[in-house]
């Protein structure tokens, strides 16, 4: 089950799924578009496709519901949807900064605590959470997304520890910049990667048991480990 199915990642994964005979169900927010990647996956080798079309605020016990009901003893959560609203605009107006954090915090919170349910009661399964390295240290250009994606990073951390005794795997993933939608209006973004590229390292992890934190590409672990030893007295002086 794919929450935010058309962002560009997750249709980067979507489509490895389907080539291996995967049984999906996709959840986003335009029933024209899932129709349209539904097809596409179909034709790919996909063994079914359901889809859903919801708002992941407004809407979320029907989410659920509807996943019960029509895709029961699902095995694996991936939750990829998110935006990057403009952070200047959240520097002066309270509602667009709110709006950011109830769109990649509070709304996944919402979701993931609803779903935890389900899958500690099964004592199997994973959830996978596509994060940010964004969110690993507050920055000057992006704070207000950094703080959602850090504050998501967080509770994944105590959900994992919640569900390991429950054999269930949490999986938090933390893309560098990646060329979607969502980056596309954006210039000087460091070492962009491709849908494509990131989609295949998690595709990779999620059939491989053991990972809990994936950086992708690798890389950004070790960027984001010096990141971290930076001094505040000077990292407050970078214009990053």
């Amino acid at each position: 089950m794919v929450l935010g199915a058309t962002s560009g990642i997750a249709q980067a994964l979507l489509r490895m799924m389907a080539s291996n005979g995967k049984e999906l169900l996709l959840v986003a927010r335009s029933q024209e578009r899932l129709d349209a990647l539904r097809t596409d996956l179909l034709a790919r080798g996909a063994v079914q496709v359901h889809t859903f079309e919801a708002d992941f605020v407004s809407s979320q016990d029907l989410v659920i519901s509807f996943a019960k009901e029509c895709f029961p003893d699902f095995d694996t959560l991936v939750l990829a949807y998110g935006t990057m609203l403009d952070q200047s605009m959240c520097q002066v107006d309270p509602e667009y900064a709110i709006r950011e954090l109830q769109t990649n915090l509070v709304s996944a919170v919402g979701l993931l605590t609803r779903f935890a349910g389900y899958f500690e009661s099964r004592r199997s399964g994973t959830i996978a959470v596509i994060t940010s390295v964004a969110g690993d240290r507050g920055r000057r250009s992006n704070y207000v997304y950094g703080a959602a994606k850090g504050g998501l990073s967080i509770f994944l951390q105590g959900l994992r520890s919640r569900l390991h005794p429950f054999g269930v795997r949490v999986l938090t993933i933390k893309p560098g910049p990646v060329a979607t939608a969502m980056t596309a209006s954006m210039s000087k973004l460091p070492m962009v990667e491709s849908p494509e590229k990131v989609a295949t390292e998690i595709y990779r992890t999620l059939e491989s048991p053991g990972t809990d934190v994936l950086y992708t590409p690798q890389r950004w672990r070790w960027i984001m480990a010096v990141v971290a030893l930076i001094p505040e007295r000077l990292f407050k002086r970078l214009s990053i």
